[in-house]
């Protein structure tokens, strides 16, 4: 795609600027760090369009504090002082799904993420974002906590602009079929290679 031509038009019925406003499902999976990073960089630059951004953890404990967290809250704030971007949510599995209504233990992990998809779904079907970061939702996906099936065809369903992008190592394949935009990210070079544990404004 040199200079971010396309190589084929396909025979959809869509007008150019249809096709290139529809919504995409966005795959970030591979060995490597920087899947979730690259998903924050997309929503970062949909928080300037002033779209509804909505970011979910699935593995990450709700103590557990990342700097791209810190700076979508702060983001979130700008918006609501100022209108300036959009309106952010972040959440967290374990006590950080504010919506939670039912008492489950927070070491219930499985319980948790069912509960975080049946969240999302609800919201994707009642266009609540303009972006969702299901961040290292692979994982429920892989051991079966959350059918693939399922979330393929919610997101097949899902009406107006909602862009999805979930990360994770080992995306099934069912959901890369389905999705628009695959990235894997390998390993080439690595600190840790020489011994270096994960420093403070790099791994978080």
């Amino acid at each position: 795609m040199p200079q971010g031509q396309v190589e084929t038009v396909p025979d959809d019925g869509l007008t150019t600027r249809q096709r290139r406003n529809r919504p995409l499902v966005v795959v970030h999976t591979g060995e490597m760090k920087g899947k979730s990073t690259a998903a924050f960089g997309l929503a970062l630059r949909g928080w300037s369009q002033g779209w509804s951004i909505g970011v979910f953890q699935f593995v990450k404990s709700a103590k557990w504090k990342v700097g791209e967290e810190a700076a979508f809250r702060a983001l979130g704030r700008v918006h609501e002082s100022t209108g300036e971007g959009g309106p952010v949510e972040w959440h967290k599995m374990g006590h950080g799904w504010s919506w939670a209504r039912k008492a489950g233990r927070e070491d219930d992990h499985e319980f948790q993420a069912r509960m975080g998809w049946a969240e999302i779904r609800r919201r994707i079907e009642a266009g609540v974002h303009d972006v969702y970061v299901l961040d290292e939702f692979t994982y429920p996906l892989k051991w079966g906590w959350v059918d693939v099936h399922e979330v393929v065809d919610v997101l097949a369903r899902r009406e107006g602009r909602q862009h999805v992008i979930i990360t994770g190592r080992d995306a099934a394949p069912e959901l890369v079929d389905a999705a628009d935009l695959v990235m894997a990210t390998t390993k080439i070079k690595h600190p840790m290679d020489a011994g270096q544990k994960g420093q403070r404004g790099i791994e978080w």
